[in-house]
């Protein structure tokens, strides 16, 4: 029960709380999902607590983008400021290109075989479509003229191509893009290209990828984040790269929120709520909550000794 109490029944009385009705919640697909969750009755009310609460944000593994148009550099807005720098080039400017020229989305700059997509769709008889590499851009999604323009030797197809970990020392001294790029290695995302497609991207790095668009306007404060199981999948050193973040939004004045099974990241939160005494069924009790050196002295909690054994590594 703990995923239907934070992610959607907590979200749910925050978000009318707030007056944001089911803003939280994203919109499901449209196909069959045999994962989706069963929608259940809410119940309850928030009694306290929402004074400290100005914003809430869900921060799922749900996609950043469900087309190979959405990509790292579009959701965090990286590409607005990329496509600002090329269009700034002396040789932009002779051409008289805008920003919007550099964007595979509009017709002016993209390759217009393959519509901007760096790839077309091959029918094959008695076997399902594949897709090959646009015969004319080569999988660039620009038009030749546009790869023309260079900036610092690069066009902006090869900056696309580049991992966030290249990125950062091709783009340094470049205020704006430059912290964007340190926040995403920082969440442990230095091996994505910045053009990588939303469709290419697993669920735990979609829910980094928002984590760190958050992490660039956290200063705010006031906000409450929700967050069901980040670490899965992850390895411990990313894990622990993790809680460096969300510990970064505590400081600047929010509050988190998280699911997990993870002792490492129980262990250094401020407050635990151990739910059980067992699993499905035989769960949805509070069994203790407070301090994690408390919790792992209860006696009454099957996490204890293994949260106890955490904390004395």
């Amino acid at each position: 029960g703990k995923s239907s109490l934070v992610s959607q029944v907590l979200v749910e009385l925050v978000s009318q709380a707030l007056g944001q009705g089911g803003a939280a919640q994203e919109e499901q697909p449209d196909e069959p999902d045999l994962e989706r969750d069963e929608e259940l009755p809410l119940a309850g009310h928030i009694v306290s607590g929402m004074e400290g609460v100005r914003r809430l944000v869900r921060v799922d593994q749900k996609p950043i983008g469900r087309t190979p148009r959405s990509n790292l550099a579009t959701y965090t807005g990286l590409f607005d400021q990329v496509r600002k720098l090329f269009a700034a080039t002396k040789d932009a400017k002779k051409r008289r290109y805008d920003a919007g020229r550099f964007s595979f989305n509009v017709a002016k700059g993209r390759c217009e075989h393959c519509a901007g997509e760096g790839f077309v769709m091959v029918e094959l008889l008695f076997l399902p479509s594949v897709y090959a590499p646009c015969p004319t851009c080569e999988g660039a999604r620009y038009n030749a003229e546009t790869l023309e323009v260079t900036y610092r030797g690069k066009n902006i197809a090869e900056v696309l191509g580049m991992t966030v970990g290249e990125a950062i020392d091709f783009f340094k001294d470049e205020g704006a893009v430059e912290r964007s790029l340190e926040v995403l290695n920082e969440v442990g995302l230095d091996y994505l290209r910045l053009g990588q497609p939303a469709t290419e991207l697993s669920g735990g790095e979609a829910q980094r990828i928002k984590l760190a668009s958050e992490l660039q306007r956290a200063t705010r404060g006031d906000a409450l984040y929700v967050l069901d199981e980040p670490t899965t999948g992850l390895h411990p050193v990313d894990a622990d790269r993790l809680m460096v973040q969300l510990n970064r939004l505590v400081d600047a004045g929010n509050t988190v929120i998280v699911v997990e099974h993870t002792m490492r990241v129980v262990a250094g939160s401020d407050w635990v709520i151990d739910v059980g005494p067992g699993a499905g069924d035989e769960g949805g009790s509070v069994v203790a909550s407070g301090p994690p050196q408390d919790v792992a002295r209860n006696k009454k909690s099957r996490t204890a000794r293994y949260l106890a054994a955490q904390m004395v590594e």
